[in-house]
């Protein structure tokens, strides 16, 4: 067993293509050398080296950068204000946005209204008429030329306050050509047309 680990090591520790020799000295000791020897020196086969050639190392392909969609920093609603009150009577409001940069080539702006579209264009402003009474939801966002939402602002609340049919019959009582033409003066409550033609019994 020694003798075959001390014939590994001293393969490993020789030139891959050296020869190696094996005698007895005087002494009656083995030798390995990788010299022939005069006498009864004895020439081992080695069994072949498993060591690899090394392998060239393969050229990196270059990956080129995700191409990303443009970004905006900024995009908010200026007009109105969150929590804004509306109380114009007619329930008319303009909604205005703006971005930072402005808006780029291909895309476009539009206005959602309680959470469906009310508005699209490359305009920031919009104007809604006739909102009902209560608490509105306001968001505006900004779209690719695919319609692929890039940008929106957080919904915010729009309070609108209108005059009942009733406070506006009692504050603008209705004329005779009001009814039919004023939502608050319904023409089935139109009074009925007096005449001043006197009643003359038939004899």
């Amino acid at each position: 067993m020694g003798r075959a680990l001390l014939v590994a090591l001293l393969a490993l520790a020789l030139p891959v293509q050296a020869e190696v020799y094996t005698y007895l000295d005087k002494d009656g000791n083995r030798v390995f050398t990788d010299r022939p020897h005069a006498g009864n020196a004895q020439r081992l086969e080695m069994a072949p080296s498993n060591a690899m050639s090394p392998v060239a190392p393969q050229p990196q392909q270059r990956v080129p950068p995700p191409v990303l969609p443009p970004s905006y920093s900024l995009l908010r609603i200026i007009v109105p204000e969150p929590d804004a009150m509306v109380n114009n009577g007619t329930g008319d409001v303009i909604v205005t946005a703006t971005s930072e940069p402005g808006l780029m080539a291909g895309h476009s702006f539009r206005l959602q209204l309680d959470g469906k579209p009310a508005g699209e264009g490359r305009s920031p402003v919009f104007p809604l008429t006739n909102l009902d009474r209560g608490t509105h939801t306001l968001a505006v966002e900004i779209l690719d030329a695919k319609g692929r939402i890039l940008e929106r602002t957080p919904s915010q609340p729009l309070h609108v306050q209108r005059m009942s049919l009733s406070q506006k019959k009692r504050m603008f009582p209705c004329k005779t050509e009001d009814y039919g033409v004023r939502e608050e003066c319904p023409l089935k409550e139109k009074p009925p047309v007096q005449t001043d033609i006197p009643f003359v019994p038939f004899i």
